[in-house]
């Protein structure tokens, strides 16, 4: 019964306490916005993925290697033309396509005999994939396939050595897909000439 006079007594002061702490707690979550995509969120990466050194050095280094070996210095794979008529907020699942071909079709060939550290990297960039895996373009797919056709079209003009740009631009879509794909975007600048 003490109980529930006490109760009765500070009942006002607990009204008081739940309308000026709990709800503007309640009001400022992080629930989801109404009209807001949650395919947006799906598109973005920690920034400690692309913070661990020792990774970054493995696919730098191998990027430097390959790129010794690159006679044609007059195209790029992975630049700003990637970009022509694509909007910003479908620049990640652009890099998520990028880097699953560079993958599939680069790193996890024979080349992977040719060069130290292929099979490291290719996981990384393969976890970086598979943690966007529920990143979807929104409107218009048909700038992002063009663009995605172009770079593989390019490659293939270039046959072995196409495989050997690709890799010599690791550091380049490593720095891509870290520009867009997470909230602190930061790109290195462009260390390679045209």
């Amino acid at each position: 019964m003490a109980y529930l006079q006490t109760l009765s007594k500070n009942f006002p002061g607990w009204v008081f306490f739940c309308c000026c702490c709990c709800l503007p707690l309640l009001l400022t979550s992080s629930l989801p916005l109404k009209g807001v995509s949650s395919a947006h969120h799906a598109c973005r990466l920690d920034k400690k993925n692309f913070q661990q050194v020792y990774i970054r050095n493995r696919t730098y280094t191998l990027a430097k290697m390959a790129s010794a070996s690159d006679k044609d210095t007059d195209n790029r794979l992975i630049g700003q033309q990637l970009y022509v008529n694509i909007k910003e907020n479908n620049r990640c699942y652009l890099m998520k396509r990028i880097v699953e071909i560079v993958v599939k079709d680069v790193l996890l060939t024979e080349v992977k005999n040719q060069y130290p550290h292929v099979e490291e990297v290719a996981q990384f960039l393969a976890s970086l994939t598979s943690e966007l895996s529920r990143c979807k373009f929104s409107g218009n797919r048909e700038h992002i396939e063009k663009s995605l056709k172009q770079m593989k079209n390019k490659m293939e003009q270039l046959g072995e050595n196409g495989k050997t740009k690709a890799i010599g631009e690791l550091d380049l879509l490593f720095d891509y897909m870290e520009n867009a794909c997470t909230d602190a975007p930061k790109m290195r600048g462009n260390k390679k000439k045209n």
